[in-house]
């Protein structure tokens, strides 16, 4: 793990323009930042795809089709904390559904963390964690034949451009069977007054985080970021519905990182490209589906149309 740390920090920062990747935000302190993120008035996201999960469950379950008699897989991609789909396995669980909960994340603490909570919370529902990248985990499991549900939840697929997650949603067919579902959490565009403070809280929380990769660097490859001269800027261009996350230096600097053996020289209000948060629309969701193995089935909004559940079907 940690050589692919440093070979892909090392390829975003000698790039032109610099990047980082937004997956290595979650560390154990990353974590502890999201899930506060998660929580703040302005973060929109988390508690209207909550609202689709706790007033909407059965719609949900509705359009999975599983026979309650048939044993399923329910896989989460990026599960976190969980907070969501706990609304979906207590009715799981009520209703005698037959299924194992399978979370799958790239954080080791969080998955602890989650299956702890389910064993007091949800003691009667099988929890069966996968710590891993998505793929290699997906393809060990295509093995068996029993039926499946994915969730892809909180538009993290909105962390892609167009092409990319065209890519991802293939690949995920390639590891499910015809008539596995996929429900795909995507944020709606909506006017920068909503959008923006999402990524940039009046408390500077989202700052945190975004900063707190910078930290990460410092304690796992002996670099010497000061991140005082380094700053948090989201953007967001309301016609393409593309947000995007960027940390800039606020001085012209240079940084060392020993176990790179590289100084990187950085111009003030030069801007590292972290994130890009796409926001959708039906016509952008069946665009991106086009070339896959999956139609359309299902899309289920929270109350304020902020937000949609996609569920769709392989082929």
């Amino acid at each position: 793990m940690i050589e692919t740390f440093k070979e892909e920090i090392k390829q975003g920062l000698t790039a032109t323009p610099k990047t980082l990747p937004s997956k290595y935000f979650y560390n154990k302190i990353g974590d502890a930042l999201f899930v506060q993120i998660m929580n703040l008035p302005e973060y929109y996201l988390t508690r209207s795809e909550f609202d689709i999960f706790k007033n909407k469950t059965q719609q949900l379950i509705d359009a999975f089709g599983i026979d309650k008699d048939t044993h399923f897989e329910l896989i989460e991609l990026g599960a976190g904390d969980g907070t969501k789909t706990k609304e979906l396995l207590k009715v799981l669980d009520t209703q005698n559904y037959r299924f194992d909960y399978m979370p799958i994340d790239i954080s080791a603490n969080a998955l602890a963390q989650l299956k702890n909570n389910l064993a007091k919370e949800l003691p009667n529902v099988s929890v069966k964690t996968q710590q891993g990248d998505y793929f290699n985990v997906l393809h060990s499991l295509k093995e068996n034949n029993n039926p499946k549900v994915m969730l892809f939840l909180g538009s993290n697929i909105g962390n892609m451009d167009d092409e990319i997650a065209t890519e991802f949603i293939y690949n995920l067919g390639t590891n499910l069977q015809k008539g596995d579902k996929l429900l795909l959490g995507a944020d709606l565009i909506k006017s920068k007054e909503i959008v923006l403070p999402a990524y940039n809280d009046a408390q500077g929380i989202t700052a945190k985080f975004n900063l707190n990769l910078l930290d990460r660097i410092n304690t796992e490859l002996n670099a010497d970021f000061n991140t005082s001269q380094f700053k948090h800027q989201p953007e967001y261009n309301e016609a393409e519905g593309i947000a995007k996350s960027f940390i800039v230096s606020t001085s012209d600097q240079e940084v060392t990182v020993q176990q790179l053996n590289t100084t990187f020289h950085f111009k003030e209000g030069e801007k590292i490209h972290t994130e890009i948060s796409r926001k959708y629309n039906d016509a952008l969701i069946q665009q991106i589906i086009a070339n896959t193995s999956f139609t359309l089935d299902t899309k289920i909004m929270d109350t304020n149309a902020y937000f949609a559940d996609y569920i769709l079907t392989r082929n």
